[in-house]
Order: C-alpha cells, then sequence, then structure tokens
C-alpha cells in the first residue's frame, strides 16, 4: 500500500505593497509558519474529501452555530479542494499529463485563523496542490503553480484575489514580486524574488478574529474602480509598487530601521483610498501610539509592523490584549 502522503502550506503576511498584487503592482511578502494548513493524502476506492470541523453541519446549540458563522462565514473548506482538485486536472489534460486511474482521499486541517487575512484558504488549496503533485508524480513549474491556485480561487469560486498570496505559499520565506503587466500578459508570471529574511527588522502581527471579513467582500469595488481607469485608484497602485522597490533596496543596502516608515505610508495610503472599519484602524493606531509602525497584514483584522526593542513589545502586547487582539512574533524561516 502506497504511503500517506503530508504536506503543508503556511500563513502568509503582506509585508509593502499590498494590495497592488492584483493590480499589476509590486509586493514583498513573508511566510508565517506560526499557523499552518495540513493536508494528507492516500489511496481509496473513491474520491473523497474528508470534512473538517469547520465543514461538519452539526453544532452544540444555536449560538455555536451563529458564532461558527461569525469566524469561518457560510463556506467551509471543501469547496476550495474540489476546486483545486478540478483544477489540477485541467492543467494536466491542456500539458498532456495523462493521469493514472487512481482514486484519493483527502484529509485536512488548519489553524490559520480565519478571515482575518493572513491567507487560511489559499494555504488548504497550496498544500492540496502539493499532495496532488506528489500522488500523480506530476511536477509543475514552481511559477505556475501560483497561477492554478489564483484560478481555482478567483475563476472557480469568484473570490476576488490576486497572485501575492499563492507566490508566497508556493515560495516560502520571504518574496518580492514584480507583477508588470507585460510579463503576466507575455509569459503568464511575474518575477519572483526570494530575499533572505535575516535582512529584515523585529517585525510582530497583531490579529483579532472578531474583525476579519473575507478579501471577496474587501477587493470589489476597487477592482471596478481600477477596471474603469479610476485616475485614484491606478495611482495608488503605482506607489505601492514605488513603496515595494524602496523597501527592497533599503533591505539589501542593510538599512532595515528605515522599513518601518514605509509600512506606515502604504497603510495611510490604503485608507485614503478604502473605507475601513473603525475597528481595523484601531488594530492599526494601537500600534502606533506606542512608537511602533504597522500596516494592515492581509485585508483587515491583523496587522503587520516593526518595533524597537523588547520594552515596546511588551507595550503591544499590553496594549492589544486590552482588546482582545493576540500578538505574535512571525517565524518566516524554517526551523534548523
Amino acid at each position: 500500500m502506497d504511503s500517506i502522503i503530508e504536506t503543508y502550506a503556511y500563513a502568509r503576511a503582506g509585508l509593502i505593497g499590498n494590495p497592488s498584487d492584483g493590480y499589476y503592482g509590486k509586493t514583498i511578502s513573508i511566510s508565517v509558519r506560526n499557523f499552518r494548513a495540513r493536508v494528507l493524502c492516500y489511496p481509496s476506492a473513491n474520491l473523497e474529501i474528508k470534512e473538517s470541523a469547520i465543514d461538519r453541519p452539526i453544532w452544540k446549540s444555536l449560538d455555536d452555530l451563529c458564532d461558527g458563522v461569525k469566524l469561518y462565514g457560510y463556506y467551509g473548506g471543501i469547496r476550495l479542494i474540489r476546486a483545486i482538485i478540478k483544477r489540477f486536472a485541467d492543467y494536466c489534460r491542456e500539458n498532456g499529463i495523462v493521469l493514472p486511474k487512481r482514486n484519493f482521499t483527502i484529509e485536512y486541517e488548519s489553524d490559520i485563523p480565519a478571515r482575518v487575512g493572513l491567507a487560511g484558504s489559499s494555504a488548504i488549496i497550496t498544500a492540496v496542490l502539493r499532495a496532488l503533485m506528489q500522488f500523480y508524480r506530476v511536477e509543475i513549474p514552481r511559477e505556475i503553480q501560483p497561477n492554478i491556485i489564483l484560478a481555482a480561487e478567483r475563476d472557480e469560486l469568484g473570490i476576488g484575489a490576486g497572485l501575492q498570496d499563492r507566490v508566497i505559499q508556493v515560495y516560502e520565506n520571504m518574496v518580492y514580486m514584480d507583477f508588470d503587466r507585460e510579463l503576466l500578459e507575455s509569459r503568464g508570471y511575474g518575477r519572483y524574488e526570494p530575499l533572505d529574511p535575516a535582512l529584515l527588522p523585529p517585525l510582530f502581527i497583531a490579529y483579532d478574529t472578531r474583525l476579519g471579513e473575507g478579501s471577496e467582500v474587501f477587493h470589489n469595488n476597487i477592482r471596478e474602480r481600477f477596471d474603469r481607469g479610476d485616475p485614484d485608484v491606478v495611482e495608488a497602485m503605482k506607489r505601492f509598487a514605488r513603496f515595494t522597490d524602496e523597501a527592497r533596496e533599503l533591505l539589501l543596502a542593510g538599512k532595515k530601521d528605515a522599513l518601518g516608515e514605509l509600512l506606515n505610508k502604504n497603510f495611510d495610503l490604503r485608507a485614503s483610498l478604502y473605507r475601513l472599519r473603525q475597528s481595523d484602524l484601531d488594530l492599526v493606531q494601537r500600534a502606533r501610539d506606542v512608537g511602533a509602525t504597522s500596516k494592515f497584514a492581509g485585508s483587515g483584522g491583523a496587522v503587520i509592523g516593526t518595533f524597537k526593542d523588547e520594552a515596546m513589545l511588551e507595550r503591544l502586547r499590553k496594549t492589544y490584549a486590552e482588546i482582545g487582539a493576540e500578538v505574535i512574533l512571525p517565524r518566516i524561516a524554517p526551523s534548523e
């Protein structure tokens, strides 16, 4: 009997440049190995996707159901897995790869905080794609894998998203990404440059699971404005890209202490475009009030920023504890 295949994909945080990844911009993102999606794949008589806790239609009470909807939304992970299985099969068919007649069972679990912009959905999809590649012994170029993952979410499920999350979850650690329109249209993928996480200053992430909302909700209005050529949105996406280039140059030059100012500018520009909830603004402001820097890690509900020393970190923990938010130090590279 074939052995059980076990794969992982990690949470991520957008360090700089987001949300321009869906608008031909540039970003730098990091892995957040504190949280992960885990997938098991093994041969079986029928093709089966087993329910995880968030998929089961049984609740302890009415309050339990309502709390689950607030935390996870109305959809679990099975729709994500079905979508990536279909897209994997489509890719193989389109590229003349004949898959053997083998069925499998997929099991999955995830401890990535839901709906706070840490890319929990795409982590599940990424881990499943890795499992399918191993199960069928199919090699897909690394630069192409994010496209397949994105297509599963955007084209199959109608979730508004960009390539950033999928690139960092495929490449891992820290990556500079250039989504130049000419590159995307000519070869189908951008320029992805791994960077050394050792270049970074001390980073924190604060998140509050009570604040999150799906990115399919968050991004829709900006997409419409961008597509119709709204000059404010188009110019903002170019500025996000410039922030990213400046951040890359600072890090490569060893000037990591200057990164925080760019993070603040990134968020301030975002706040000038979007109508943000006061609770999300408070999440950002609490860090700044103690002298740290901060911006959204994704689409709201979590922030990433820089801090100077242990005393400032303690002040961060204290201020976020006042509102029930968690503070972590992101683990970016694999443990040695």
